[in-house]
């Protein structure tokens, strides 16, 4: 699943300017955060020719963290340029690392809070698209 630079001018005006001297282009980050959406890969492992992984996460995070990610979906969904449809979440214990306090063994000693705590929130390293409705059948 790619977009084509015909489609990328339609939602561009959805995207940060880019400034500067930069490797990559928007539309080849889109192209990558797609990519990967759509495979299920880790970061690491996308293809080459979508370029450095780490620019491509950089990029989509600081996206992800301002709104900028959730307005590019909702609009390529809108236009139908994408269709994205998360059916199901499945967490067990073979993915989810646990704690070992959590997991009933014996702790050393009393825990000490921390000098300065965050405020609780949504996690930081997980993004999910949304769907905005059923998409329209085309003939």
């Amino acid at each position: 699943m790619e977009i084509s630079a015909e489609q990328f001018s339609r939602i561009e005006a959805f995207l940060p300017v880019q400034r500067g001297n930069v490797s990559l282009s928007n539309l080849q980050v889109i192209n990558a955060i797609l990519y990967v959406a759509e495979n299920g890969c880790k970061w690491r492992s996308l293809p080459k020719r979508f370029g450095n992984w780490h620019t491509i996460y950089t990029r989509m995070n600081r996206w992800a963290k301002a709104g900028v990610l959730d307005r590019l979906f909702e609009e390529m969904q809108h236009q139908q340029l994408i269709r994205i449809k998360i059916e199901s979440v499945s967490l067990d214990s073979t993915i989810v690392k646990v704690h070992p306090d959590g997991t009933g063994a014996l702790k050393k000693t009393a825990p000490r809070p921390s000098a300065s705590p965050e405020p609780d929130g949504p996690p930081k390293f997980i993004w999910l698209p949304r769907m905005l409705g059923p998409p329209s059948r085309s003939p």
